[in-house]
């Protein structure tokens, strides 16, 4: 969270201005001066509201829901299970009358999968700073999907199967160390085409001496390439006046 303003920093030195610019953070930067910093630059806000904001996740959740159609809604089949999510979406008059600043519209997303026959569903709650005429249900649709994907396939790996935010690596250069032996099993499960990071390490710690023997083989040539004096460089004559 200290870190948001300082993002917001560097990502405006790169474009030049925020003006415009859509953010889409998770649960965590459900938070009233995040909001006022993006609005400040211009900029809008798209989050998902969870019970870490219970004033506000209890306002979105008693919205009359049932009378607000759905504005859009996609089916997809894969990996043995179909799912169906369903965007509603409807404007908050006035702006930011709810408790977040800003927020033009209230979200819900309902997400139902049925897999080997059993059915389960999911409900997400999202405010977003742009109004209708800016994001459509469509458009909303499309963000919010994106924004799961890289969820989903970071850090939900990172949450549930490494415990990230349980770590307690918190000083020096602690942090980015751990950071980085996470990427690097991530990475390796994923270049050798496992499909489901928490399965592949368990059987990695079944059979460590695979990735060891891995990362080794070829140690010998590569360490006597890299120790090896470089070749001689051709002698160079100048030119004949």
């Amino acid at each position: 969270m200290p870190a948001f303003a300082p993002l917001l920093d560097r990502v405006e030195q790169v474009l030049g201005s925020l003006t415009g610019v859509l953010f889409i953070a998770d649960a965590l930067h459900t938070q009233t001066g995040h909001a006022d910093e993006i609005a400040r630059r211009g900029a809008h806000l798209l989050v998902q509201v969870k019970a870490n904001q219970p004033t506000l996740f209890k306002q979105l959740k008693r919205l009359p829901w049932a009378q607000i159609p759905a504005g859009d809604r996609t089916r997809d089949r894969g990996h043995g299970r179909r799912e169906t999510r369903t965007v509603e979406a409807v404007t908050l008059r006035p702006p930011g009358g709810i408790a977040f600043p800003h927020a033009q519209q209230a979200i819900r997303i309902t997400r139902t999968r049925v897999t080997a026959g059993r059915t389960s569903r999911e409900t997400a709650y999202l405010t977003i700073s742009l109004p209708t005429g800016h994001a459509n249900a469509r458009d909303l649709q499309t963000w919010i999907r994106r924004h799961w994907h890289i969820e989903n396939r970071l850090h939900h790996v990172r949450d549930t199967t490494f415990r990230e935010d349980q770590h307690q690596a918190r000083t020096g250069h602690g942090p980015a160390v751990i950071a980085t032996l996470r990427n690097t099993a991530i990475g390796w499960h994923r270049t050798t085409g496992a499909t489901n990071i928490a399965r592949a390490t368990r059987h990695a710690n079944r059979r460590s001496h695979d990735l060891v023997t891995a990362v080794t083989s070829g140690y010998p040539d590569n360490a006597m390439t890299l120790l090896a004096p470089p070749p001689p460089r051709p002698h160079m004559q100048a030119p004949p006046a």
